[in-house]
């Protein structure tokens, strides 16, 4: 936890709040904080600063907080990932909430199993949690956007073209297609697909609403690595 992310409800006063649970237990147990330290805070969806501990013990812990920093900016991207395996779904939120990404679409896929879409990891909370998780890790307040599409033909036909208008749309998908561009300079919609890949319909049907297959080698990578080694490439 890099930075001690701050609820609504946690404010007592404007410059005040009171923290329980699993970040009191932080601060204890791996802050090894004492009264009087300054930590790096920052308010869900808000502003950065610092907060001073005024109060700890085995309930509470009482901090004056000034918030006076903006949270760094997001990536200019929509992401679209066919939804990986439940273990790898907490990873890959946690991921994409730690590098900025703005917005994630999961999305069915012919080798996305049926049971992936019963997972209680899809439950509001759920994401939430590991979204979290990501932010706390790089210093980040402000919540991804997650939207689930289990019908990729309705979507891909019906709502992706208007979205990737005006982007650099790109699948990412192995094979004899163009290295993934560098450093680009402008906003990217990018579809990432299931370990195996997508199948050739479905690069056909991103392709037809503007997103051009690319890859990045003759390796196969695990979703979570072929989502951080795209983005890195790609801002």
């Amino acid at each position: 936890m890099n930075l001690l992310l701050l609820e609504d409800g946690d404010f007592i006063a404007a410059d005040r709040v009171l923290l329980s649970g699993r970040r009191l237990k932080h601060l204890i147990d791996v802050h090894r904080a004492e009264v009087g330290d300054s930590l790096r805070v920052g308010r869900l969806n808000g502003l950065m600063g610092s907060g001073q501990l005024l109060r700890l013990d085995a309930e509470h812990a009482e901090l004056s907080v000034q918030l006076d920093q903006p949270p760094p900016s997001k990536l200019p991207l929509t992401l679209l990932l066919a939804l990986p395996r439940p273990k790898m779904l907490r990873r890959v939120l946690q991921t994409v909430s730690s590098m900025g990404v703005p917005r994630v679409i999961f999305l069915n896929s012919y080798r996305v199993e049926k049971s992936f879409w019963q997972t209680p990891f899809l439950e509001p909370a759920a994401i939430r949690e590991q979204l979290i998780l990501g932010l706390e890790q790089a210093r980040d307040t402000v919540l991804p956007e997650v939207i689930i599409e289990k019908r990729f033909k309705p979507f891909v036909e019906d709502h992706l073209p208007s979205i990737a208008t005006g982007t650099l749309g790109l699948t990412g998908h192995p094979g004899d297609y163009t290295l993934c561009p560098r450093a680009v300079e402008q906003p990217v919609t990018l579809a990432i697909g299931p370990e195996g890949g997508w199948i050739p319909y479905e690069v056909e049907k991103l392709q037809h609403a503007g997103l051009q297959p690319v890859q990045l080698g003759e390796r196969i990578l695990r979703v979570e690595t072929a989502v951080t080694a795209l983005l890195s490439r790609l801002f």
